[in-house]
């Protein structure tokens, strides 16, 4: 995608994934980078980066349907939340959306059919196909913890939002650091 193409890399985070429970910590984080060459070497530029943690409880604001905290929560929180941003930008963008987990984007996309989840998958798939009829939106597997600079972004944002902590400054922050 050439011109104005935004490419966002998403990830989720949880430390525990057997024997889950909505107490179980999970967090996610998503990067929104410009100028992203896709080969990840660190090219482009952070135009925006958010992350928090999955909430699993309907009364609190940020619940999305998580019934639990595990990675697969986490990743589909983290493709929520960059589709909310996108209908909060306004611009219209081509749009590569970036993950390791192969699951979440095939659910996302509705290219799978959720088994697990299934109100988050539910709130995910309407986010995409909101953000879908607005933009160009495709999304791209990319291989976990392989030192693709932005993808080990998004694994930090995550990792650090699921321990409840901030993420550093991307100037202190090293690939591969959680």
């Amino acid at each position: 995608m050439a011109g104005r193409a935004l490419y966002i890399y998403v990830d989720g985070s949880c430390e525990e994934n057997r024997n889950v429970t909505g107490k179980t910590p999970a967090g996610w984080g998503f990067c929104v980078i410009s100028g992203d060459s896709g080969i990840g070497k660190g090219g482009g530029d952070v135009i925006f980066e958010r992350s928090g943690p999955v909430v699993t409880e309907e009364s609190v604001d940020g619940f999305l349907g998580a019934e639990v905290g595990s990675n697969n929560t986490a990743e589909l929180s983290a493709i929520a939340h960059a589709m909310r941003w996108l209908l909060s930008e306004g611009d219209s963008h081509d749009v590569v959306l970036r993950g390791d987990s192969q699951y979440a984007l095939n659910i996302a996309s509705g290219e799978w059919r959720a088994k697990a989840n299934k109100e988050l998958a539910g709130s995910v798939q309407a986010l995409w196909s909101e953000v879908a009829s607005l933009h160009s939106l495709c999304a791209e597997h990319v291989r976990a913890h392989r030192g693709h600079r932005w993808n080990e972004r998004a694994d930090h944002l995550a990792f650090r939002a699921m321990q409840g902590e901030d993420a550093l400054p991307l100037q202190f922050w090293k690939p591969g650091a959680r």
